[in-house]
């Protein structure tokens, strides 16, 4: 059985308690939102904080609202489940919904939240596994060791950002808050609003610019163009529970014509950070929905992830079928949005 180390639990009511609270344990203090990813790895010991800081009793950062200017601001403790099942979040970014509805299973959906997997930690097989089995293995750059056993002889971590609602939410121009203690002396909320693609790094210990004590409070969604249409498609080997072993989020914007006018996509599970598949709209802006010029224009989008998008033995499977069902999933992914379908995963 795998247990728990020891720790101090602190349920604050206020995000300004809270803050206090990490402002007074500085390192020895860790947020917990859902605890769907954090509790296993504590139980791994890949986390051993003295302090553990729950979000769940702060109202404020729950809810999902549209503002007079359409856009979306989702509370950072929301749950997926929420998120997936909210007709605002599905009209006006059903890219998000969809991912949100493939994350885990109904039990984890419910538990885990919006902010929980934007700020999910990377993951690797040599990484996130018990402490027995990681101490067999001599250990790894991630976590107490020097060596990666990913890239031989690398002294890079490239663990993967394996968080199937980052992409969706680059693809959209997502913004996020994050609220900091007050400075002494100082009465105004210490603020700070970066878009989603400045978040991340391409670091696999720590692949995200924050700073310390800052909590993310809420994700806002600016109003996408009219003729909107996105989906997520996501591998993994079995249909529900499994973190992504490749996911792509697709961004079409479709003129009155069913000529495309603006296109995203945004890939994840591959290395420390997600990355946008790049030159994409040079192939199909302009191209009309459902014309055999847009299935061509779809097939070299595909072939366009193919070169960019190289998986790594960082995720269990076989790193060369991952590479080659990027462009499967890129296609059917592509084919959803421009049908205004629903997801894409393994059947």
């Amino acid at each position: 059985m795998l247990r728990l180390p020891k720790f101090e639990l602190e349920e604050p009511a206020t995000l300004d308690e809270a803050l206090a609270l990490f402002a007074e344990h500085g390192s020895d203090a860790m947020p917990i939102a859902g605890g769907t990813d954090l509790v296993p790895n504590m139980k791994h010991r890949l986390f051993e904080p003295k302090v553990v800081v729950s979000l769940a009793r702060i109202e404020a950062l729950t809810g999902i609202r549209v503002t007079s200017g359409g856009e979306l601001e989702i509370g950072a403790m929301t749950t997926l489940a929420d998120v997936a099942r909210s007709s605002a979040v599905q009209e006006r970014a059903p890219v998000l919904a969809q991912a949100a509805s493939l994350i885990a299973g109904p039990q984890l959906r419910t538990m885990g939240t919006l902010g929980g997997n934007v700020m999910l930690d990377t993951r690797c097989q040599w990484y996130n596994q018990t402490h027995f089995w990681r101490t067999s293995l001599g250990y790894c750059l991630k976590k107490d060791g020097t060596e990666c056993h990913v890239v031989q002889g690398g002294g890079k971590c490239v663990a993967a950002a394996s968080n199937d609602t980052a992409p969706a939410l680059m693809t959209l121009g997502a913004t996020l808050v994050f609220q900091g203690p007050t400075p002494p002396g100082e009465s105004k909320a210490n603020l700070r609003e970066i878009a989603i693609d400045a978040l991340w790094k391409a670091d696999g210990i720590v692949n995200k610019h924050t700073e310390p004590g800052e909590i993310l409070t809420a994700i806002r969604i600016p109003a996408q163009a009219a003729g909107h249409r996105g989906a997520y498609g996501k591998l993994r080997d079995r249909g529900s529970i499994d973190f992504p072993l490749f996911g792509c989020a697709v961004r079409l914007d479709v003129g009155t014509d069913e000529a495309v006018t603006g296109a995203d996509i945004c890939a994840v599970a591959l290395v420390a950070r997600p990355s946008h598949v790049k030159r994409i709209e040079d192939e199909l802006v302009g191209q009309r929905v459902g014309s055999d010029d847009f299935a061509s224009a779809v097939g070299r989008v595909a072939e366009l992830a193919y070169k960019q998008c190289r998986p790594m033995d960082n995720s269990p499977g076989d790193a060369d079928y991952r590479r080659e069902m990027v462009p499967v999933y890129v296609r059917r992914t592509l084919h959803a949005a421009a049908q205004g379908a629903g997801p894409v995963h393994h059947v």
